[in-house]
This record gives structure tokens, C-alpha cells and sequence, in this order.
């Protein structure tokens, strides 16, 4: 049996998007509403989470250990998760720390978690020291990857699918945000265990098309292990569409604006800067260019990420 504690607020809601749909002329719209998993404004990570944290208890940890952007989803929902278990939280995030935290830091802060600040190359190697250190000081941390994306983060993803499998809502593509790679390889997996024919693509928010493709691949790979026979998944049979990922992580640019606004001024629905406002950008494109058949059904798997809107440089931009 896999380790999990179950916390997160399941099964989330699929909603069409009507109004989205009819403005763009487009598919069929569905939305997954991954953003109300419930901890601390819910999110994909969540979900990632009930595995991870079931590990490190497992184990016998008293810290959590993260790392991410300033801004980072993960981090705060890995911060709201040490809160919720008992654990302490060390979260190593890349920038300098601002004249006043907003938005995800603010939560993260709140939280408890301490920062350690750290510039990007310097990241990995920080973490690695902070932890060694405290195993020294005779603590035991867990370390929590980035974004969650491991084979054990990866099973909120797969059984993600086979919750979405059993809510009777068929549609012929899954469309969201891929990164760090763990929400697309758990999505993959699902797809085929639990034999959901449609198709799944990942929007690449920061990464090119084939590195994205072998890092969801081994991940589905491993990740299968837990699940039971191993099943070794080619780069090829990910897809990914990195067209819009070419200005980089966390750089706002119009195409972001543009779903941002027609999500919420359409539909009621908030997106974020990062991850979602991108996605969705792309999911508007190929509506546009006719990449997607008329009579096909579409579902957008919303990650979250919303408080991301209320940073102060990303509030600047969007006004």
C-alpha cells in the first residue's frame, strides 16, 4: 500500500466554459479546478503533497525542505503542509529578499517557514549544505523536491487521472502547464493505467520541447514502479508544446495577459502569472490556428498559483 494522508479537498470540479467557448469560437471548454485542493489556496502541489508528506512522516522527519522562485507555489504549499503535520519548514528560494513580502512569500511567512535566499546557481549546492547541516545538528529533514516532481510527488497525478476517469466526464485533450515535469509524468502514467484515450499535452511554461519531453518521461517511468509493473515510457510519447515558453520563467508578456484577462472577464475565473496565464495563452493560440477540431472537447487542468497575482511586481505589470 502507498503511504498517503488524505487532505487535500477531492474530487475537484470540472465546469464548462461557455462563455470562453463561445467568444473564442472554438471547442468545447472544460476546466479541472485543481486550484481549490483547499491548503493554502489550493494548487497541483497539493495533491503531490498527500504522498510526500506521508513519506516523511514515515521516516520519522521533523523538517521539511524545499526549494523555488520567490514567488514559488510549491514553497508555499509545502510551508502550509509543514504547518498543517507539525513539521519545521526551511524553504531555499532564488532572489533577494524584498523591502516587503506580498503574495506567496507573505504566505510563506505566515507559515512559519525560515528563507534562506540564494541566487539560482547557487541553489541546488545551498540546499544540499542546509540539509547536510542539519542532519549534523541531529535533525532529520526530508527534502522535498522542486515542485514536488519525484516519483513519490508523481502519484497525486496518477491517481489524479483516475479520479478524473471516474467522474464521467470525457473530453479528447488534457491541456495544463508543465515544468519541473512531476503533474505531466503523473498524468501520463494515469492515462495509461486507467486508460483515459484522449490525449495529454503539456504547455511548457520555461523549459525546450525534448528536455521537457525525457525529464516527463524517466519520471513516468519511475514512477510506474510504485504502481506495479514497470512500464518505460519513450521522450516521443510526451507531448509537449514549448511554443510559448520562449521568454522565460516568470516573464510576464501579453499573450499572459490576454488569458489572464479573458479567463476572468469571460468565465469569473483567476489565473496566474506564471504557470496557468501561460498555459491557457497557449491553449488560446492553438484555439486561434485551428489546431484543435471544432466538434473536439477540450480540458484545462487549472494548477493554481493565483496568489501570485497579488505580488507587487506582477500587480505592477498587470494593471
Amino acid at each position: 500500500m502507498i503511504p498517503r494522508i488524505r487532505f487535500a479537498h477531492l474530487p475537484t470540479p470540472i465546469e464548462p466554459m461557455p462563455r470562453l467557448e463561445k467568444a473564442l469560437n472554438g471547442p468545447h471548454l472544460l476546466v479541472k479546478r485543481d486550484d481549490q485542493t483547499g491548503l493554502a489556496f489550493g494548487g497541483n502541489k497539493t495533491r503531490k503533497l498527500e504522498f510526500l508528506v506521508a513519506e516523511a512522516q514515515a521516516a520519522g522527519a521533523d523538517t521539511l525542505i524545499s526549494a523555488g522562485a520567490l514567488q514559488s507555489n510549491h514553497c508555499r504549499q509545502t510551508a502550509a503542509a509543514a504547518a498543517k503535520f507539525g513539521f519545521e519548514c526551511i524553504l531555499v528560494l532564488v532572489g533577494e529578499p524584498p523591502a516587503q513580502a506580498s503574495a506567496n512569500l507573505l504566505l510563506d511567512q505566515l507559515f512559519g517557514a525560515k528563507i534562506i535566499w540564494a541566487v539560482k546557481n547557487q541553489r541546488d549546492a545551498l540546499l544540499t549544505d542546509t540539509f547536510d547541516k542539519l542532519l549534523a545538528q541531529g535533525h532529520k529533514p526530508y527534502l522535498v523536491p522542486y515542485g514536488g516532481s519525484n516519483s513519490t510527488g508523481a502519484l497525486g497525478y496518477v491517481f489524479a487521472m483516475e479520479e478524473f476517469m471516474g467522474q464521467g466526464v470525457k473530453s479528447d485533450w488534457v491541456i495544463f502547464a508543465s515544468s519541473s515535469g512531476g503533474t505531466h509524468a503523473g498524468l501520463v502514467l494515469g492515462a495509461h493505467l486507467f486508460n483515459y484515450f484522449g490525449r495529454v499535452l503539456g504547455i511548457s511554461i520555461d523549459e525546450p520541447q525534448a528536455v521537457l519531453q525525457r525529464r516527463v518521461a524517466t519520471l513516468a517511468s519511475e514512477t510506474s514502479v510504485r504502481m506495479g509493473p514497470h512500464i518505460e515510457f519513450a521522450p516521443d510519447q510526451v507531448l509537449v508544446n514549448a511554443d510559448y515558453a520562449t521568454p522565460g520563467y516568470g516573464i510576464l508578456t501579453d499573450v499572459e495577459r490576454e488569458s489572464i484577462q479573458l479567463f476572468a472577464k469571460y468565465e469569473g475565473l483567476l489565473l496566474d502569472p506564471v504557470y496557468t496565464g501561460r498555459s491557457a495563452a497557449g491553449l488560446l493560440d492553438l484555439i486561434r490556428k485551428g489546431f484543435f477540431k471544432k466538434e473536439e472537447t477540450i480540458l484545462f487542468w487549472h494548477t493554481g498559483g493565483q496568489p501570485a497575482l497579488f505580488a507587487e511586481k506582477y500587480q505592477r505589470e498587470l494593471a
